[in-house]
C-alpha cells in the first residue's frame, strides 16, 4: 500500500463523493458477469490457498495467447509485474518515451537504473516517429520501455517503426519491453502486438492485464509473455508465492471466455470516442488524436477541482514528465456517462 504519499495516478475516489470517475482508462461495459459469478463461487473457497502456480489460469493464457505455458506469468497486477521485471533484470540504463506511464521510471530506479528519456512532441500529436531509431542508434542501452498504445496519449505505434525497433533491439541485445496493456481495447487490437515474435527472442518481454480489458482494477492481475525462462524464474522469486489471489485467478479464467463482451466494448469505444473528441473541441480544448479508450486533452483553465466539485474525477496529467499543467486525460465511458461530462464541462 501506500504509506504516507499521495496516490500518482488516476482512481482516487476514496474519501471522495464521486459519481463518475473518468481517471481509470476500463473497460467502459465494466467487469464481465462470468467474471463477477465466477469470485462469487470462489467465496466458498477462501479459507484454502490459492494455487502458487496459476495452473488453470496459465493454461488458459497460453491458449488464448498462442504460446507455451513456459512463457505465460502471472502477477498481483502489472505493476507487479513492472517492478520484479527490474529487479530481476537490473539494467544499467533504460530508455523510455516522455510523457508515459511513471511506474516503468519508478521501478527502474528502484532497481538502481539510469532513466533516460525519449521526448514526444505536442504539435505532433505526441505520435512517436524515426527520431526513436536514431536514438536507439546513438547509445549503449540496456532496456528500451515501450507502452502501446501510449499511456497518457492513446497514441499507438506506426506499425513499422514498431518494427523496426524490435529488429535494432535484437541486433544489439538490447531488452524490449512492450506494455500492451491496453492493446485490446484499442483500434489495433488485432495486428499491433508483438507476442508473435516471443519465442524468436529472449530478450521481448510483453506485458498484459486484465485491470483495463475486463474491468477487474480491484481484483489485481496480470501477466506477460516471455521466451526467457530464466528471467521469468528470477522474477518468481522476487515475489511471494500466493501473489495471485484466487478469486483472480478464478476471474481471469473466466474472463478469457467472454469474447462477445470485448467485442461489445470495442464497438462502444470506436463510436463513442470520435463524439467525446468532437464535443471536446467545440468547447474549446486541445485533444490529442487516440486510438485507446481514453483522450488526452489541453486546457486554457483549471477544469480539474470545478469538475470534482460536481463529483466527476478526471485525471490530472501535470505529473507526467513531458506534459505539465493544463493536461487531463478522460477515459471512454457509456454514451449517457459521456454526456454528463461533457455537460459539465459546458456548463464550467
Amino acid at each position: 500500500m501506500l504509506y504516507k504519499s499521495e496516490n500518482p495516478h488516476g482512481g482516487g475516489v476514496y474519501g471522495r463523493t464521486i459519481k463518475l470517475d473518468f481517471s481509470v482508462n476500463t473497460n467502459p461495459l465494466g467487469t464481465p458477469p462470468a467474471a463477477i459469478r465466477a469470485v462469487v463461487e470462489s467465496a466458498g473457497l477462501l479459507c484454502q490457498y490459492p494455487d502458487p502456480g496459476c495452473g488453470a489460469l496459465v493454461s488458459a493464457l497460453a491458449e488464448r495467447e498462442g504460446v507455451p505455458e513456459a512463457c505465460v506469468l502471472c502477477g498481483g497486477g502489472a505493476a507487479e509485474l513492472i517492478f520484479s521485471y527490474c529487479l530481476a533484470v537490473r539494467p544499467r540504463r533504460a530508455l523510455e518515451l516522455a510523457p508515459t506511464f511513471s511506474e516503468y521510471a519508478a521501478a527502474l530506479e528502484a532497481a538502481g537504473c539510469q532513466v533516460e528519456r525519449h521526448p514526444l512532441r505536442a504539435e505532433e500529436g505526441f505520435a512517436a516517429t524515426d527520431a526513436l531509431l536514431e536514438v536507439l542508434s546513438d547509445t549503449d542501452w540496456d532496456a528500451v520501455f515501450l507502452c502501446n498504445p501510449n499511456n497518457p496519449t492513446g497514441q499507438l505505434l506506426d506499425p513499422a517503426l514498431l518494427e523496426e525497433v524490435f529488429r535494432r533491439c535484437r541486433r544489439r541485445g538490447i531488452r524490449l519491453f512492450v506494455d500492451e496493456c491496453f492493446l485490446d481495447l484499442s483500434d489495433g487490437w488485432a495486428d499491433h502486438s508483438l507476442k508473435k515474435y516471443v519465442l524468436e527472442y529472449n530478450g521481448i518481454f510483453i506485458l498484459r492485464a486484465f485491470t483495463k480489458t475486463y474491468g477487474m482494477a480491484g481484483l489485481r492481475l496480470g501477466y506477460c509473455l516471455s521466451g526467457d525462462g530464466a528471467l521469468l524464474s528470477a522474477m518468481s522469486r522476487l515475489t511471494q508465492p500466493w501473489n495471485v489471489s484466487l478469486p483472480a485467478q478464478a476471474a481471469g479464467a473466466a474472463a478469457l471466455g467472454e469474447e462477445a463482451f470485448l467485442a461489445e466494448a470495442r464497438a462502444l469505444i470506436g463510436r463513442e470516442r470520435p463524439q467525446l473528441r468532437g464535443e471536446l473541441e467545440k468547447l474549446g480544448f486541445t485533444v490529442c488524436p487516440s486510438q485507446a479508450n481514453y483522450l488526452l486533452f489541453w486546457s486554457p483553465k483549471d477544469i480539474f477541482q470545478p469538475l470534482l466539485e460536481r463529483g466527476i474525477l478526471i485525471r490530472d496529467c501535470s505529473n507526467y514528465r513531458g506534459l505539465g499543467p493544463g493536461w487531463y486525460r478522460a477515459a471512454v465511458k457509456l454514451p449517457e456517462e459521456n454526456r454528463s461530462f461533457i455537460q459539465a464541462l459546458g456548463e464550467i
